[in-house]
């Protein structure tokens, strides 16, 4: 089985908050396998490429001064359609708007301060973990709960 890759970004404002360890349990409990995983202080540059859909915006320079005012933590999940899993977990992109039970509509109340980034799609996904991410940081190995997150059938590339 091919699984999908997708990256999240546990923002400034979880990582201050003490959440990360919360957001990432999460994920591990609901199977997701944790490919890569570090630290790092995102500098302008950097966010820049990211977020330059938003260039334009009125929010752009303080979305890019609050994402590089601490340390955030890069995640690569993977899994059966990881992609659309993890945006699911995450919840609306506007806190106050996220259901509860999503990571967003329980630990946020704002659309910039969410507590984390989480690839729209596939497609998405795959440049992003090339912008935030060597190809050597990246982790290929086998979980030992596989067998039992998916049935005979899920387990067959189709």
């Amino acid at each position: 089985m091919v699984n999908e890759k997708t990256l999240v970004i546990i923002k400034p404002d979880a990582v201050s908050r003490g959440l990360i360890g919360e957001i990432t349990r999460r994920f591990e409990k609901k199977g997701l396998k944790i490919a890569a995983m570090k630290m790092e202080h995102l500098n302008e540059e950097k966010l820049t490429c990211h977020y330059g859909h938003h260039k334009e915006k009125a929010f752009f320079k303080e979305l890019i001064e609050f994402m590089s005012s601490v340390p955030s933590v890069l995640l690569i999940l993977e899994g059966k359609e990881a992609v659309s899993v993890v945006r699911k977990m995450c919840g609306s992109t506007c806190g106050r708007e996220a259901e509860s039970g999503t990571i967003r509509g329980d630990y946020s109340m704002s659309m910039q301060q969410n507590v984390v980034h989480a690839s729209a799609t596939v497609e998405e996904s795959e440049k992003e973990i090339e912008r935030f991410f060597e190809k050597k940081e990246i982790s290929e190995y086998n979980k030992v709960d596989f067998d039992f997150l998916y049935c005979k059938s899920e387990k067959v590339n189709k």
